[in-house]
């Protein structure tokens, strides 16, 4: 689950500086905001947080960009988010997201980044067309 080189992390949920969540104070000490930006996928609306899902169209996530502050803490910084997002689970535990490297596109630059894809089923769930959470969360 390491990629060597790759200390950049796309962020789309409660991990985006708007939400204000404890986890994001986390996020601010050990990576640095690059920008807004965007990835292809698709967004869905699972009740109590967003499921992002790889998608091959034209279907974009919202979401920020951020580089490590310190290469040499990413393993430990990323590994504390794994822990978070649920990625590292017990034998019992379902694992309700994966990270995986995806193209970011920064203002027309394509960026390589760390994202955590939904890793459950999303059929029936809403679909959330704009694919910012922020901008649905305030029209909902």
């Amino acid at each position: 689950m390491t990629n060597p080189g790759v200390y950049h992390l796309f962020v789309y949920g409660s991990l985006r500086s708007g939400f204000k969540s404890p986890v994001y104070e986390y996020i601010s000490r050990f990576f640095k905001f690059i920008g807004d930006s965007r990835i292809k996928g698709k967004l869905y609306d699972m009740g109590s947080y967003p499921a992002g899902v790889s998608a091959s169209d034209e279907s974009y996530i919202i979401g920020e960009l951020y580089q490590a502050k310190n290469q040499h803490e990413f393993s430990w910084a990323i590994g504390q988010l794994d822990d978070y997002e649920g990625v590292s689970v017990e034998a019992d535990e379902v694992q309700l997201y994966r990270r995986e490297v995806t193209d970011v596109d920064l203002n027309g630059e394509v960026i390589k980044a760390w994202v955590y894809w939904y890793n459950g089923n999303v059929e029936g769930r809403p679909v959330i067309q704009s694919g910012d959470m922020m901008e649905y969360l305030k029209n909902k």
